[in-house]
């Protein structure tokens, strides 16, 4: 039996649905319009990719969008600067740091000088400390791994007692993604470039989760039937029938693993459209906690 494609697209548009309505009661209600940084250094065309497609889903939402765009070549010390004055800024309700920054830039200082109440990427010390932790909840969740927990119950997945193998242990991605699957009460093993008898392990996975950065790294063969399967992978191959002699493949050979599992996630479509809508999303719950709405 095929399994059953989870679409990520309509699943983002539902979350984006309901974010709008909640920056449409904000405006009326409180007189504010939820606001997001987006702090761009460098000239890389990806990362200018991401920053405007994030500027154009405030844009449609009805955010307020505050880009900053900055040289490659621009300084600590400055670069910490134009971070410190968004968070003295009250019409910002999210700060986004566009990773990666170049070489010259230490990373964890920058991210660090972010207040933990505008931190919409889920990338601060204290917030990823929180996530690890039993009893915590961060104020927010990294936008990847969230979109991730989204498309699995999307489809009715049971997550309580069921056995998910994460392959991947980035700080961005496969940490908190474990961490979340962890605090449904899932058994979670974390697999990485060192471990052993990866098939072995994949096969007993109700929910497996790929963010390694490998083409097609998981055959069919690795999967438990009936499994859940939410490929993260962003790997470009070639195809001469594409314009650009090029398309965008996963980390799971997705055309004999959908025959297997019984769900999973297609590349594009699949967890790409989630990043964006759950940072819409932390933004509004931001602008939220700002106004006193939540704690």
């Amino acid at each position: 039996m095929t399994a059953t494609i989870i679409d990520g697209k309509a699943v983002a548009e539902t979350v984006k649905n309901q974010v709008k309505e909640g920056v449409a009661y904000l405006k009326s209600e409180y007189n504010m319009t939820p606001g997001l940084a987006t702090v761009l250094v460098g000239e890389r065309p990806d990362s200018r990719a991401y920053v405007a497609s994030k500027q154009k889903a405030c844009a449609d939402l009805g955010m307020n969008s505050y880009g900053h765009n900055l040289p490659a070549d621009i300084s600590q010390g400055e670069l910490l600067e134009v971070v410190q004055g968004l968070a003295r800024d009250s019409n910002v309700h999210g700060i986004l740091v566009q990773l990666p920054l170049p070489d010259h830039i230490d990373a964890e200082s920058i991210l660090g000088a972010v207040p933990i109440e505008k931190d919409v990427d889920g990338f601060s010390p204290l917030n990823v400390g929180r996530l690890s932790m039993k009893n915590r909840e961060p104020l927010f969740v990294p936008c990847t791994p969230l979109g991730c927990l989204h498309l699995i119950e999307s489809v009715g997945t049971k997550i309580e007692g069921a056995r998910a193998v994460v392959l991947g242990r980035s700080n961005i991605v496969g940490l908190p993604m474990a961490f979340l699957l962890l605090h449904r009460n899932a058994t979670i093993t974390i697999c990485h470039s060192r471990t052993r008898d990866l098939p072995d392990i994949t096969r007993q996975a109700d929910i497996l989760v790929a963010a390694i950065g490998k083409t097609r790294f998981v055959q069919a063969d690795w999967v438990k039937p009936g499994a859940t399967v939410i490929d993260v992978g962003i790997n470009e191959i070639p195809d001469a029938t594409k314009k650009s002699g090029k398309r965008l493949v996963g980390d799971v050979d997705f055309d004999a693993v959908k025959e297997v599992a019984g769900a999973i996630t297609p590349v594009p479509g699949g967890v790409g459209p989630m990043t964006i809508a759950m940072l819409m999303q932390n933004t509004l719950t931001a602008a939220q906690r700002a106004a006193g709405l939540i704690k």
